[in-house]
């Protein structure tokens, strides 16, 4: 038996499956997504028409067996893989009609990213890794200092900002990462796999950190994740199976998926 960060019974949730979104509460919409790797005998279809939605304010989880294709829809819906068929729409505008420079410039912007293994740079301190998502976006170095170091204080760390990521504990590092996420004031944070390397305590504790940046207005969290124990933090959970987002999972819904799959 699976023992989940938080009890099921803890979670609000809403009365009734959440069917479709309002379009202004719509923070991504994706239809007939198509991607394939390879070519003749070694090409593999990763998505097959995949549709996806997630609202502003939620914490979304996108679950399934390994090689359903998880991690190409994340991608395809960041920006960072272009897919060969289908649309993607972040908050009103549409990914697919930009130019790969304008797709750059909207991530840059909007999106903040947070991974299995961290990716903090580790010749930089903390506050300068914080930093990089303000730079990149032209905050002068003292503004964008400042703001990573009230970051870090959000996240437990004050005190530490210029420290290597190599003293760290790993679930330190994951809380500079989200850090670095989350400093330029993201309306899509995207996660792929941020606690399967992580401890039960110390997963919790990043949880609470996610659950609390997609309550933020105007926000939305994705989380890819094989893990079983982060599923009762969410606020839908879509199953993806051989390329596709096969059933979408809220309300009650998404209290008795949780409950079989903790049981499992």
């Amino acid at each position: 038996m699976t023992t989940p960060f938080r009890p099921v019974n803890s979670v609000s949730l809403p009365a009734t499956p959440v069917v479709c979104n309002p379009p202004g509460d719509l923070a991504v919409g994706a239809r007939g997504i198509v991607k394939a790797f390879g070519v003749g005998d070694a090409r593999t279809q990763a998505l097959k028409g995949a549709d996806f939605e997630a609202s502003q304010g939620e914490l979304h989880l996108i679950v399934g067996p390994s090689g359903c294709g998880k991690t190409t829809l994340l991608s395809v819906l960041a920006g960072t893989l272009l897919s060969d068929q289908g649309e993607v729409n972040l908050f009103g505008t549409c990914l697919t009609g930009l130019s790969p420079s304008e797709v750059t410039r909207f991530r840059c912007r909007n999106i903040g990213f947070i991974f299995q293994q961290f990716n903090l740079i580790p010749t930089l301190s903390l506050v300068e890794n914080v930093s990089v998502p303000l730079l990149l976006n032209g905050t002068l170095r003292r503004e964008a200092e400042a703001k990573a170091t009230e970051r870090l204080r959000q996240v437990g760390l004050a005190g530490r900002e210029r420290q290597l990521p190599t003293q760290l504990s790993g679930g330190q590092q994951q809380r500079v990462a989200i850090a670095r996420a989350l400093v330029h004031e993201p309306r899509l944070v995207i996660c792929d796999e941020p606690t399967s390397a992580l401890d039960s305590l110390t997963g919790h504790q990043i949880m609470e950190l996610l659950s609390t940046a997609a309550k933020a207005p105007g926000r939305s969290v994705l989380i890819v994740t094989h893990d079983p124990r982060i599923y009762g933090y969410a606020d839908r959970i879509s199953v993806m199976e051989d390329g596709r987002v096969t059933h979408v999972h809220a309300g009650a819904s998404l209290s008795s998926f949780i409950h079989s799959e903790n049981r499992s």
